[in-house]
């Protein structure tokens, strides 16, 4: 991934050398709420190690995510992807997946 100049598509991340995701799957439903406060330490504690970006696909939905970590899977191609929208789908009919919004408001706050 890292052959490719990381304006050159919307993947942002290009100069790293890991992904990282914290799962926890648990056949025992019983022992669910456990896995999912095991999970959740496990990724807190694994936050200084992290540069703050994300794999898009690694997302959920925006209303569980929030828009500032859709902004962080593209980076600076953020405001890029705005303008993008705006142009080719600006009534927003693309917006079942990680949404980038086609509002300039939006492309302004991008970080």
């Amino acid at each position: 991934m890292s052959r490719v100049d990381r304006k050159a598509t919307a993947f942002n991340h290009r100069d790293v050398q890991y992904s990282f995701m914290s799962l926890g799957v648990c056949p025992d439903p019983a022992e669910a709420e456990k896995m999912i406060r095991w999970t959740r330490g496990f990724w807190e504690a694994m936050q200084p190690f992290l540069t703050g970006g994300v794999y898009v696909n690694y997302l959920g939905r925006e209303a569980d995510e929030g828009v500032e970590r859709i902004k962080a899977a593209y980076g600076p191609n953020y405001q890029r992807l705005v303008a993008l929208k705006k142009k080719y789908d600006p009534t927003n009919l693309f917006r079942l997946n990680q949404n980038i919004k086609p509002d300039t408001q939006e492309a302004g706050n991008a970080s």
